[in-house]
């Protein structure tokens, strides 16, 4: 049974519920909290887990986040622990106490890049958002500094109807600072985000359009949306199509929940995703890997038996809705996600395609290059190199091929292949 279920793509590690800051939408409910909670997983805890994570494959990215993972004292020995062990690290942060020393602490630890947290290009929106006044400047000041020292960053943007007209700003804005990617979030409706307006279903459609556009036209910019599988239908629907579902054998389309990501609680929970409060199971009383492989909670997410319009929809395969909002909302894992709003055609299931090529041989620095692309898109960027290579008659993939693909999606002058950004 284990050879049949595939590795995650990605793993959030909630390290803390310590935070520097209130934000008005935290699924975790963080507190400003000088000391953790007493049940917070342990520095030898946690490098346990990061072994086990692993074992199941050193092709993982794991997101070391809280709360705020910067007021964990042990940070750097767990990333440097990951990294050894062939893992992706990359830390989740508010950006406020990232300086030039902490900045090169954590680049020596193995960290590939850092997810920095700005919701408005406006101070007094972003502060009232964040809970604490002067938290705009802070944050902007750790973006410098990641920018100075050459640490890869992405900026996360928060979309609510109180600042989706930001949208264009905020990818101006990003390109211009030097991100590597603009990942655009939308909230689910759990922790503090209950109480919160959100946005609303026609402004969500907005975005994701807009969304596409932008992951389509931008030149130096990777530009996703996160939290929001109904991308992948308007990518479908795009003329011409974004090539980034299941349909064109894009391994990350739809939600991922439980099925390529994972997500562990400062006190070990394992659960399907951050914004899923339901435990798979205790990493500190099962092997993280066995539960992977094993919770029923994970096996129905692999397997959905999805309902209301979610379970009619032609895209539901290649989509499959927000599995979270559905439980927020209804307590139905299986429901209708209620922020989306297609009707569906009523036509048949677009099915996922898997390539059916052999795999070409790779040259070792083609293969080294490879590895600094997100595990969760390396196997589609190895099919579109491999496929790139046999256009030309070629029997292996060089990195000269990586650089090709590069200059083809980012224009001469953009991204090389040591970072090759994935699509959304």
């Amino acid at each position: 049974m284990a050879a049949a279920i595939e590795p995650p793509f990605l793993v959030a590690l909630n390290l803390t519920r310590r935070c520097n800051l209130k934000c008005a939408h935290c699924y975790l409910d963080a507190g400003t909290l000088r000391a953790g909670v007493p049940d917070e997983l342990r520095t030898d805890e946690v490098l346990v887990l990061l072994g086990r994570i692993a074992s199941l494959s050193d092709e993982i990215m794991v997101v070391l986040t809280g709360g705020e993972p910067l007021l964990r004292q042990d940070i750097e020995t767990l990333a440097r622990h990951a990294a050894d062990l062939g893992l992706m690290v990359v830390v989740g942060t508010n950006g406020m106490l990232l300086n030039s020393r902490r900045v090169a602490a954590l680049r020596t630890a193995g960290v590939s890049a850092v997810g920095i947290s700005l919701d408005s290009l406006d101070p007094v929106y972003h502060d009232r958002f964040r809970g604490l006044s002067g938290a705009w400047q802070a944050t902007l000041a750790g973006i410098d500094a990641c920018r100075r020292a050459g640490l890869m960053f992405q900026i996360h943007f928060t979309a609510t109807d109180d600042n989706a007209h930001e949208l264009d700003d905020m990818i101006a804005f990003a390109r211009d600072a030097g991100a590597a990617v603009l990942n655009v979030f939308f909230v689910v409706c759990t922790g503090r985000g209950r109480t919160l307006s959100n946005i609303s279903a026609e402004r969500y459609e907005t975005v994701l359009r807009r969304l596409v556009e932008a992951a389509r036209d931008e030149t130096t910019l990777v530009v996703r949306a996160r939290c929001a599988p109904h991308l992948k239908r308007l990518a479908r629907q795009a003329i011409p199509p974004l090539p980034i579902t299941l349909a064109e054998g894009y391994e990350a389309g739809g939600c991922l929940a439980g099925r390529r990501y994972c997500r562990v609680t400062p006190e070990g929970d394992l659960t399907p995703c951050p914004y899923i409060e339901m435990s798979a199971g205790s990493v500190r009383k099962t092997d993280f890997a066995l539960l992977w492989v094993n919770a029923p909670l994970f096996a129905a997410l692999r397997s959905p038996m999805l309902e209301g319009r979610c379970g009619a929809c032609e895209f539901a395969k290649l989509c499959g809705g927000c599995r979270a909002r559905a439980l927020a909302r209804d307590n139905n894992l299986m429901g209708e996600d209620f922020l989306c709003s297609y009707q569906p055609a009523g036509g048949s299931v677009i099915e996922p395609t898997a390539p059916d090529a052999p795999s070409l041989a790779w040259s070792e620095e083609a293969e080294a290059r490879l590895r600094h692309v997100p595990p969760f898109v390396r196997g589609f960027v190895r099919r579109r190199a491999e496929a790139y290579a046999r256009e030309r008659g070629e029997p292996a993939v060089s990195v000269m091929h990586l650089h090709a693909l590069a200059r083809r999606r980012f224009g001469v002058g953009g991204a090389s292949a040591d970072h090759l950004p994935d699509d959304p």
